[in-house]
């Protein structure tokens, strides 16, 4: 199905190649992670299989595609291969969904594209058939994209790439927004799916119990090149080459994290009481209906606190951080942010109190400005609000951009987000979330793009900032594991509703709620290591 024999790619203006001599082979039927940290050209690969490569890149090597080699293509040839052939799922799912349609539109301009003999009514029960299959109920079919949450965006992309059945499915981090139930269910239909048409299976992910759990093989990349290939079982537990033992010790570390100890009485910063953040559903304005995505969630956040929240997607985490930031129109209850109700401000004392409370959003690529420097964009703020002078300003933005390790800044700062991968640009969001030195700061799913090394770093980067600044964390993650490990109090929602909460070792030792419960028997591991 794919055959990769020496292929080099190199992005305009790089001085080194992205992809440096890979070779790679992929049978029919055959399910393949491949895995590696961030940066070491995995999206890459991706991209240049469907020739998705920007202008002016250079791609020369062997490369081969269900038989062809789509750089001899013509348009509509390469259309056709891309389209039916091969299903690609991104990493980014709202920067591939177009605003302006529908979620059923999504689903049936595509069927009607390549199926021009069905009938309307075929292309509608296929387009509802495909949704139901990734968890979507069909009443949902006329939503827009903005109205679902990460991870129902990421499913509908799921959903798109099988609706043609294809005999080739590439899935670059397919389930990085999902929480776990969702993300099992998820990888089994894709998996499903490849059984039943003998289709092969590309997998892209930083996530290798997930690899190991759904992929029969395991190849790991680094700068571009392939340091080591084997059965997925024996990577894992025995792995040969250096980068895969620094990755397999980092899973393991994270998935024995202990939960660090409970902040002291301190003064609240953040309270919550009785919030509630409702969306009219389409239908008619006598009979409105209401999506409840949060319903009456009240919490307390003390100076140096991490509160992790958890849920299956769809429950109303994210809805719950853009109506603290007031992205989203909250329909009741209140928001004090160190004894000030935010509902209450207006203007300039609104836009004051702002700065103390700031977000890292779920997906980096879609919060950049594509046509702005990275070093621009974290400078921005500063300058936004008067804070500092242009030069200054620029030296603050290369110091967060090495806290970050992107090192050195000078050769990040004048990239645009599209010439970084997925967890640099995670990266440079939260650099820029940092700039103004917040006192609360909102991580939804902030760290879910990045590999285990750079996850553990970047974590350690909040604590430290936390330390010095006494800031306090509302820390969303559909990972059980992270959220046990790095937050002092854990909520679980579900509907909208806190349903459980108390430290994450104990919800993972005891979960007490059904949906808890369902996460934590979801959640992929490791294989036992053998002891001596």
């Amino acid at each position: 199905m794919l055959h990769l024999q020496q292929l080099n790619v190199c992005y305009p203006g790089a001085e080194h190649n992205t992809l440096d001599g890979l070779d790679l082979q992929l049978q029919a039927g055959q399910r393949l992670a491949l895995v590696g940290p961030s940066g070491c050209g995995k999206s890459t690969v991706a991209r240049a299989v469907l020739q998705l490569l920007p202008q002016g890149s250079r791609c020369s090597g062997g490369l081969e595609l269900c038989g062809q080699d789509p750089r001899r293509l013509r348009r509509g040839a390469l259309r056709q291969l891309r389209g039916e052939a091969v299903g690609l799922v991104f990493q980014d799912p709202m920067t591939r969904l177009n605003p302006l349609l529908s979620i059923g539109e999504h689903l049936s301009d595509t069927l009607a594209q390549h199926r021009p003999a069905w009938r309307r009514h075929q292309v509608r029960l296929r387009a509802e058939m495909l949704l139901e299959r990734v968890g979507i109920r069909a009443d949902r079919f006329s939503s827009y994209p903005h109205e679902f949450s990460g991870g129902m965006r990421q499913r509908l992309a799921i959903a798109l790439a099988m609706a043609l059945e294809p005999a080739l499915v590439i899935a670059d981090e397919p389930t990085t927004s999902l929480d776990v139930a969702v993300a099992g269910q998820v990888m089994a239909e894709l998996c499903q799916l490849c059984e039943e048409s003998g289709s092969a299976l590309l997998l892209i992910s930083h996530d290798l119990a997930m690899a190991g759990r759904w992929c029969q093989q395991i190849a790991v990349l680094d700068q571009g090149r392939l340091v080591e290939q084997a059965e997925a079982q024996q990577l894992l537990l025995r792995p040969a080459s250096p980068l895969a033992q620094r990755l397999v010790g980092a899973a393991r570390a994270r998935e024995g994290g202990r939960t660090p100890a409970a902040a002291a009485e301190a003064p609240v910063l953040l309270e919550l009481s009785d919030l509630r953040c409702w969306h009219p559903l389409p239908g008619l304005p006598w009979s409105r209906r209401w999506y409840r995505a949060v319903d009456g969630v009240s919490l307390t956040l003390r100076e140096g606190e991490t509160v992790g929240v958890v849920g299956a997607s769809g429950c109303g985490k994210s809805t719950l951080c853009r109506a603290l930031m007031g992205l989203v129109p909250v329909r009741g209850g209140s928001v004090r942010l160190q004894g000030q109700n935010l509902r209450q401000l207006r203007g300039k004392p609104l836009r004051r109190a702002r700065r103390r409370i700031q977000m890292v959003f779920q997906d980096p690529l879609a919060c950049l400005n594509p046509a702005m420097a990275v070093g621009d964009a974290i400078a921005d703020p500063l300058r936004i609000h008067g804070l500092a002078s242009r030069a200054a300003a620029r030296q603050r933005a290369r110091e967060l951009l090495a806290a970050v390790g992107l090192n050195p800044p000078e050769a990040f700062e004048r990239r645009l987000p599209r010439q970084l991968s997925g967890g640099q640009q995670q990266r440079v969001a939260i650099a820029r979330a940092l700039v103004l030195e917040p006192q609360v700061l909102l991580c939804d799913e902030s760290v879910s793009m990045l590999d285990a090394e750079v996850q553990a770093e970047v974590l350690q980067l909040l604590r430290d900032l936390q330390g010095r600044l006494g800031l306090g964390m509302i820390f969303v993650t559909h990972d059980l594991a992270v959220a046990s490990g790095f937050c002092q109090r854990v909520i679980v929602l579900d509907g909208g509703r806190i349903v459980e909460q108390g430290p994450g070792d104990q919800l993972l030792r005891h979960p007490q709620a059904a949906i808890t419960r369902t996460l934590v028997e979801a959640c992929p591991r490791l294989p036992a290591a053998a002891t001596a």
